[in-house]
């Protein structure tokens, strides 16, 4: 199971959120400004800011394993 510690909050998981944020408002924005929510353009483009914040939020907020 992943575990996060939000003690090691840092610029790297700024930067991460800020990915999730753009990929989020720029789906909406387009969606309201256009009328499409189903183009595969806009899905492509969402794809490549949502994941990476995602997974970048993840790996810098995960807890280090200890063997004791």
């Amino acid at each position: 199971m992943i575990k996060l510690n939000l003690k090691k909050f840092n610029i790297y998981t700024i930067i991460s959120v800020l990915l999730l944020l753009a990929g989020l408002l720029h789906y909406i924005y387009w969606g309201i400004r256009y009328g499409v929510w189903y183009d595969i353009g806009i899905y492509s483009i969402t794809i490549v800011l949502v994941i990476p914040g995602i997974i970048g939020i993840i790996f810098t907020l995960m807890e280090e394993e200890k063997e004791d």
